[in-house]
Formats: C-alpha cells, sequence, structure tokens
C-alpha cells in the first residue's frame, strides 16, 4: 500500500504547470537545506550529506530546465553552477556558512520568481 502523503505529491507533481514546478523546486531546495544545517548541529553526518546531495540534485534539475534562448539562462546556469560547487564544498566541511549562503541565494530567486507568477497571473 502506498503513503497517502507520497501519492499526494506525486498528483501535485504530475498536475502543476511549469511554473509551479519551478517554484515547488525551489521550496524542495531551501526545506533541504534547512534539514542540512539541523543535521550538521545534531552530528547527524549522514542526514547532512542525504539533505545537501538532494538540493544538489534540484539545483541541476533547475538547470537543465532552463531555456537556454533567454540570455537570463545564461546567467542562471552559471549562479546554479556556482551553488552546486558551493553545496559540496559545504557537504565535504559540513560548514553551515556556505549552506546559509546558498539558502540566502535559493531565497531571493524563489521570491522572484513567485513574483513573477504572479504578475504573470495579472497581466
Amino acid at each position: 500500500m502506498q503513503n497517502p502523503q507520497e501519492v499526494y505529491l506525486r498528483n501535485q507533481v504530475n498536475t502543476a504547470r511549469p511554473e509551479d514546478l519551478t517554484l515547488m523546486l525551489y521550496n524542495g531546495a531551501i526545506k533541504f537545506l534547512n534539514q542540512a544545517k539541523m543535521a550538521i548541529e545534531k552530528k547527524d553526518i549522514p542526514k547532512a550529506n542525504s539533505s545537501l546531495v538532494k538540493t544538489q540534485d534540484i539545483i541541476t534539475e533547475l538547470m537543465t530546465t532552463l531555456n537556454m534562448d533567454y540570455e537570463i539562462s545564461k546567467s542562471l546556469v552559471s549562479l546554479y553552477d556556482y551553488m552546486k560547487n558551493r553545496l559540496i564544498e559545504a557537504n565535504i566541511a559540513k560548514d553551515v556558512a556556505a549552506i546559509v549562503e546558498i539558502e540566502s541565494m535559493l531565497l531571493e530567486l524563489r521570491n522572484t520568481w513567485a513574483m513573477a507568477m504572479k504578475q504573470g497571473k495579472s497581466s
């Protein structure tokens, strides 16, 4: 039998619009970064590693879904690449400051994306 929460999440993803999926990816990355910070504080190294790897996977997904026909996408690829490299460094050193740096960047991108979605709906 399937977990009802997993079924709900799968249905949410399968029926979401592309712009909603991007927002979900940002939210997921931020959630996993918070989990990584807490795991490091608790000295739970396997959990920290898992959460940081999940965040890296989400950033990879954000990179692969970019439409490279737009100039901003080229800038975002560089930014995402920087984030992934910093997360690898953070994972090796269990560096909370690096995680906070990337979390701040993702929060800004997430909030900008959410604002753009609102403006797109109103026009």
